[in-house]
């Protein structure tokens, strides 16, 4: 393959991974569907257990360990990462429980933020204590005060930034500064940003995870998570996942693969149109905060702009004090912004999120109701005209 260093990002994106002259010139890399592999020899089959053996992982000796499909995604997000290898997951929270079970046993601490995704809280909380880590959660403005928090055996510190929910920016460099040099390993959801809005390993992080399920993928059909690694943290990682069974799909790993092709620009307009829409929104009577970093006056703004290359399209807002029917009237009845979990295609969603119920290290304090926004491709005049209505519904109810 091309040597892909000298390009910029936009360019890396669209080559990384693919090798069509050894594909008889087939431009996107095949689909394998793959469980056994043939070895041509003893010798060959022996290789390849002293090769997983020693933790290299290069050849392709089951399916589960993965195929030609699985490394050239693996490839190409690692380009785009700046880390030394990945591992390819059959989702994003089994990236996200591979990782951090790589690292931790009975009897070591971990350090995780307290704005993180609800299913890796309720894995921190239903298996990993259950398996004896000890687990604390911190605010996620922290930054250099998670010193005070860490203790002989913390092994982990888990970040997500902005959070799931509440989109506070975590300052990661301050974190793993510190984190390097007590040598306690990092790890970071990076999938609000993508490879294109930041890139944690350049920070100083160990572990970067993207559920590939959201903006890689980009049309919502797929279910995938990979984690990029340094070197040292990449063979306890493989070793996790390929022993707990995660793997991706054949074809889910092709459509990411195809995905990540147009992210950066999908990540553009995504950035463009939440920025009008937060922006619109702020000035509504009826919301009492906007939770954007990508917005001047935000608290995590000045993190974002100095750390970040870019937003997405994921964001929070909180309501005035309303009545549950009002809510209903409102979110009952969107035309575009329709109800569903999950973010990061090309179609706007809404869905009702409560912070208070996940918080432990500092309380959250609202006046009324909180929304989570994706704000899709959709023309955005559209998009303003569907939460105005929105509104005019919620007005109408009282």
């Amino acid at each position: 393959m091309t040597d892909l260093s000298a390009y910029r990002r936009d360019t890396q994106i669209l080559h990384a991974g693919r090798d069509p002259d050894a594909n008889h010139g087939v431009v996107n890399p095949p689909v394998y569907h793959c469980s056994t592999v043939i070895f041509q020899s003893l010798d060959e089959l022996l290789e390849t257990r002293r090769d997983r053996a020693s933790g290299a992982y290069v050849g392709f000796t089951y399916g589960r360990e993965g195929t030609v499909t699985t490394r050239a995604f693996e490839d190409a997000v690692t380009l785009l990462e700046g880390g030394y290898r990945a591992v390819v997951t059959s989702c994003g929270l089994g990236a996200i429980c591979a990782s951090l079970t790589a690292f931790l046993s009975a009897g070591d601490h971990l350090l995780i933020v307290d704005s993180l995704y609800g299913p890796a809280r309720a894995f921190c909380e239903d298996f990993l204590r259950k398996f004896g880590v000890e687990i604390t959660y911190y605010p996620p403005s922290i930054g250099a005060g998670i010193e005070a928090l860490m203790r002989p055996n913390t092994k982990v510190v888990y970040i997500e930034s902005p959070g799931s929910l509440t989109f506070e920016i975590t300052d990661v460099p301050a974190i793993t500064s510190i984190c390097r040099a007590r040598g306690i390993t990092t790890i970071m959801d990076n999938t609000w940003s993508s490879p294109v809005c930041f890139q944690p390993l350049k920070h100083g992080v160990d572990v970067s995870i993207n559920a590939a399920t959201k903006y890689i993928s980009g049309h919502s059909d797929l279910m995938l998570g990979i984690a990029v690694c340094t070197e040292e943290a990449f063979v306890p990682v493989k070793k996790t996942a390929s022993g707990s069974g995660y793997c991706g799909g054949p074809d889910d790993v092709y459509m990411a693969l195809r995905g990540l092709r147009t992210l950066p620009l999908r990540m553009r307009q995504h950035q463009a149109n939440a920025t009008r829409v937060a922006t619109w929104l702020q000035d509504r009577p009826e919301v009492a905060r906007v939770m954007y970093p990508a917005l001047p006056g935000d608290p995590g703004h000045e993190i974002w702009k100095r750390d970040f290359t870019g937003a997405s399209g994921l964001f929070g807002i909180v309501l005035n004090a309303c009545t549950d029917a009002q809510f209903a009237a409102m979110l009952d009845h969107m035309k575009l912004f329709r109800l569903g979990y999950s973010w990061g295609g090309y179609e706007s969603l809404c869905v009702p999120t409560y912070p208070s119920d996940l918080r432990s290290a500092e309380a959250w304090e609202a006046p009324g109701p909180s929304l989570r926004l994706h704000v899709g491709l959709e023309d955005v005049e559209d998009l303003i005209a569907d939460l105005e209505a929105g509104f005019a519904r919620l007005a109408a109810a009282a």
